[in-house]
């Protein structure tokens, strides 16, 4: 088994509110995401522990980083979010594992620090009902 570090991404990409996929690798400091899935309890009055069905999956997140407007970069990819309403590719690939989804890019919230920082955070939710799977 070989544990590996969170070093060395081959893609990180978002479309553009045109649909133009977008490598904002440059601009993002940190990624989370998460690929839950519901619950259903239908534990029987007979049961003296718990029963349980899955449910949908689902996939959400956040992505941050610091200001670039540079062309085709983080800030060109959601300035858009409050203005326009479409689907976007995420496409994340490390060690020769790639995750797509199509998501909704929630939120463009800029944050400039007392220290000077100038960073952003944009929430995501799956869009399209595809269950998210690694490949």
């Amino acid at each position: 088994m070989a544990i590996e570090s969170g070093l060395g991404w081959t893609t990180y990409s978002v479309d553009d509110s045109g649909g133009s996929a977008r490598d904002i690798r440059s601009s993002v400091f940190n990624l989370d995401w998460t690929m839950p899935r519901g619950v259903q309890d239908i534990t029987a009055l007979t049961q003296s522990a718990n029963a349980r069905l899955l449910l949908l999956a689902d996939f959400s997140g956040t992505f941050a980083g610091g200001f670039d407007d540079g062309a085709n970069l983080a800030h060109t990819v959601c300035k858009t979010v409050s203005s326009t309403s479409v689907n976007r590719t995420m496409a994340i690939g490390i060690s020769g594992q790639t995750l797509s989804n199509e998501v909704l890019l929630t939120d463009y919230a800029l944050t400039r620090a007392q220290s000077g920082e100038f960073t952003f955070s944009v929430p995501f939710q799956l869009a399209d009902g595809v269950v998210p799977t690694w490949s």
